[in-house]
């Protein structure tokens, strides 16, 4: 199970293009790429209320004001997605997973209108079976209820499944389905090092993820503790790779060894 946004493609600068045309429409100042970087990851109607209140906190924005200003964004939007990229290594990473049998899933919190024209424009929707988007539940990410749902369609267990993100959400919503979690160096986590929130592993490319990729440097695992206690960010455990298979917790290694090698 993938999420979109930050772990497959980069969507900030059509994201940031989309709420820059909202704020010059509500005659507000443009945010800019880089600040709507920080924001993203909530699904559009929290992107939305963070423009408005130009920060991550959003409280004080009423439901009214929202709505007028998602609507703008949302035309805006979904004109096109000329400025998205994919990841390297996402679509080799893809294709080899699915060439080799393993079954995927697409879990985002972006709202399903703009989820299949992005994959299409990316040539990334062939590769999953199950596509959830942000409004396809009632719940999102951090809440498990998108991955159980995915894991119920496809008939397995959490041990026998996995997710892959990029933000304090989906470790969040992985750790709350028992689901080993990878997570990758490059997305968006408002700021803060992916490491910090504790995932199983944290990649700097996909393709790490592949049988004899998870060998080349660069990936960083963090310790069994620091994923069975998430409740303090502050003390999670970065380890090197060379020591990870002695402190590692051994039902996720087992799971993601029959995960990778089943085929």
């Amino acid at each position: 199970m993938f999420d979109l946004d930050g772990t497959l493609v980069d969507s900030v600068p059509d994201l940031a293009a989309a709420i820059d045309q909202m704020l010059r429409a509500l005659g507000r100042p443009a945010a800019g790429v880089e600040q709507v970087r920080l924001w993203v990851g909530n699904g559009a109607r929290v992107l939305v209320r963070r423009a408005l209140a130009g920060d991550l906190e959003h409280a004080s924005i009423d439901e009214g004001e929202t709505e007028q200003a998602l609507e703008l964004f949302n035309e805006a939007y979904a004109n096109e997605h000329a400025l998205t990229r994919t990841y390297p290594g996402v679509t080799a990473a893809l294709k080899w997973l699915s060439k080799n049998d393993v079954e995927l899933a697409l879990i985002t919190n972006k709202p399903e209108r703009f989820v299949a024209p992005l994959l299409d424009q990316m040539k990334l929707g062939r590769y999953f079976r199950w596509i959830i988007g942000g409004d396809t539940l009632p719940q999102q990410k951090p809440d498990p209820a998108a991955l159980l749902y995915v894991m119920r369609l496809a008939g397995v267990e959490p041990q026998d499944a996995l997710f892959v993100g990029d933000s304090r959400n989906d470790v969040l919503a992985a750790r709350a389905a028992d689901v080993p979690c990878i997570a990758l160096s490059y997305g968006y986590n408002h700021g803060r090092p992916i490491a910090e929130e504790a995932p199983a592993l944290v990649l700097d490319d996909l393709r790490q993820l592949l049988p004899g990729g998870c060998l080349e440097a660069g990936a960083t695992l963090m310790s069994a503790n620091a994923s069975e206690h998430p409740q303090s960010r502050d003390h999670a455990v970065v380890v090197p790779r060379k020591h990870w298979l002695n402190r590692v917790n051994m039902k996720i290694l087992k799971a993601l060894a029959r995960w990778r090698w089943r085929t």
